[in-house]
């Protein structure tokens, strides 16, 4: 177990962490919005999920090596740019769609659900981001007494991450999913589309040309 003092550093980071938006917080933003209040909590916990593989390789010191090579890490940013890319165009996509006449008004932008889609997307999204490597071989190793068991201390402070995560998160979709009770025209849900979608094909390309 980490000292009572590494662990309370440890969590006080990882709610800053947690809280301040990014990829995973607009993934779950967009997949409510698409879907339904499941489909971001599917979505989060395919997040949150991979915080363990992350938690594993640090540990065992594979994310170590995977920074160092060089052309691993190239590999790994070009799968992680390629795939926010592509959700991107995909919210773009969805942007475009008009519903048909008959379509009851607030839903012309509403997709059938797709829990597996929407779990697979969340794991994706954070296996494929070199910045959740980055964070855990960096972080991770501060808050882990190095004369205890490295990888189980590391699988715990994931544990706690993951608790944190699926609580903002969810409450993310909660918050989203009530929005979508209220009179909104159907063009600003499209609106809405379009802008996450711009954004993941912006942080995609920036992820592209970030130097290794």
């Amino acid at each position: 177990m980490p000292s009572g003092e590494l662990f309370w550093a440890f969590l006080v980071a990882i709610t800053l962490l947690t809280i301040t938006p990014g990829v995973d917080t607009l993934l779950v933003i967009r997949n409510t919005g698409r879907t339904d209040l499941k489909a971001g909590m599917v979505t989060s916990l395919g997040i949150c999920s991979g915080l363990f593989l992350h938690a594993a390789l640090s540990a065992v010191g594979i994310s170590l090596i995977l920074v160092q090579t060089a052309w691993a890490f190239t590999l790994l940013k070009w799968a992680g740019a390629c795939y926010l890319i592509w959700l991107g165009i995909a919210s773009l996509r969805q942007a475009g769609r008009r519903g048909r006449p008959h379509e009851p008004r607030g839903d012309k932008t509403r997709e059938a659900p797709d829990r597996w889609r929407d779990f697979r997307e969340g794991l994706l999204s954070n296996l494929f981001n070199p910045k959740a490597a980055l964070f855990y071989m960096a972080l991770l190793p501060q808050f882990v007494d190095p004369e205890g068991p490295v990888l189980f201390q590391s699988l715990l402070l994931a544990g706690v991450h993951f608790v944190l995560a699926m609580l903002w998160q969810c409450a993310v979709a909660v918050a989203v999913s009530r929005s979508r009770r209220w009179a909104i025209p159907p063009w600003v849900g499209r609106m809405m589309h379009g802008i996450t979608g711009g954004i993941f094909v912006g942080i995609g390309a920036k992820v592209a040309m970030t130097q290794a």
